[in-house]
């Protein structure tokens, strides 16, 4: 049996090892510590933003900005449709109504007329919500500009998850730099990783300022333990943080190799072969996290599981030993958020139908996207 092609592992350079062992030397083992400091550092710069806060995971840093906005039981927040469920966990579990808002087929991310039509809608019924949670997915910005004049004609803050897009780009701006604030994942199977966290970013430091005072526990600035709220254990530890300052010293080049990876399988698999690949928006350069690609629907399609064409491409590729797997399901398909509204919704069911995401790793080679292709069509 060949060797196991994996969807995203990590892709390590050996400095990673070098910086945990430069935070043995110092002693500081424990969360918070100079990693730490000096990862939010070079990551805020490296994505455009005066200040970061490294904590636990991205739903962690979701969490701490749900709260900043006051997010409560009663709420509502209008979220990306097709993504992860960690997007509208973090609210759930405060009690808040999610309104899903369908994705465009030009960018596969939030589509800015619905999300428009969702927010008049509000508005008429005097109910607008805590926040709009647009996603930018699989490593492609959505459509920044537009969804922030939406938002401002109705006041809403406009929060980015941006788990999926480091090093993306969406005209001049590097992704994450739009809203209210914005959220990473460091992942096990992200574009850079630290085993598990992620990071808040924001323009204005108070929120940032905020988030990092609540991820410890909301401790007051004097030497006893006072507390004028109730936080949250959320802070990123200091030898993981340095495993990220490995890895962020080699984004230019692992985002180099995701999108060759991704030109690499345009190349291998023909256009003959109905596949077809998630497209590119006009206004921005893609991460290219994972390449997705959509395969021709030969049989009827079942409500709320993939074509049995997908189905059976991930059997074949597992049988030679790749791992695959579908899109992510849309939210409104989900069970435990049957009853919930969606906007549209027809663009996320078919994309989840046809769409299978490939192996992506950064340190694939080009004979083993051969062998995936082989295997796919």
């Amino acid at each position: 049996m060949a060797e196991r092609i994996f969807l995203s592992p990590p892709w390590m350079t050996g400095d990673e090892e070098r910086m945990v062992a430069e935070a043995f030397a110092s002693r500081y083992i424990a969360p918070c510590g100079p990693m730490v400091d000096r990862f939010e550092q070079v990551f805020a710069q490296t994505v455009g933003q005066p200040c970061a806060a490294a904590v636990a995971s991205g739903t962690a840093a979701l969490t701490l900005l749900f709260r900043d906005l006051g997010m409560k039981k009663g709420d509502i927040v209008f979220c990306s449709d097709l993504t992860f469920i960690s997007s509208i966990g973090p609210a759930w579990h405060m009690g808040v109504e999610p309104v899903f808002i369908d994705c465009d087929r030009e960018t596969w991310t939030m589509d800015p007329g619905l999300l428009e039509e969702a927010l008049r809608d509000a508005a008429r019924a005097n109910r607008l919500p805590k926040a709009v949670v647009a996603v930018d997915l699989y490593g492609q910005c959505c459509d920044y500009d537009r969804l922030e004049a939406v938002c401002a004609r109705y006041a809403v803050p406009l929060v980015i998850d941006a788990a999926e897009a480091l090093g993306a780009r969406y005209k001049e701006r590097p992704s994450g730099t739009a809203g209210y604030a914005a959220i990473f994942s460091f992942n096990g199977n992200k574009i850079i990783t630290t085993s598990g966290g992620g990071m808040v970013v924001s323009a204005d430091a108070g929120v940032v300022s905020r988030a990092r005072k609540r991820s410890q526990q909301s401790r007051e600035p004097v030497v006893w333990y006072e507390h004028e709220e109730v936080g949250f254990n959320y802070r990123m530890s200091n030898l993981l943080a340095a495993v990220g300052l490995g890895q962020l010293r080699h984004l230019p080049e692992i985002l180099e190799r995701k999108r060759k990876i991704f030109d690499t399988y345009r190349e291998m698999i023909p256009s003959g072969s109905g596949v077809s690949f998630m497209p590119c928006a006009a206004y921005g350069e893609p991460s290219r996290w994972l390449t997705v690609a959509l395969l021709p629907e030969a049989d009827a399609r079942e409500a709320g599981r993939p074509s049995e064409r997908v189905l059976s491409a991930i059997r074949t590729l597992d049988a030679a030993n790749i791992e695959s797997r579908p899109l992510w399901k849309p939210m409104h398909l989900q069970p435990v958020f049957s009853g919930c509204r969606c906007y549209g919704g027809g663009v996320g069911e078919e994309l989840f139908a046809a769409g299978i995401c490939l192996p992506s790793g950064a340190a694939l080679c080009r004979e083993d996207i051969e062998r995936v292709s082989a295997s796919l069509v």
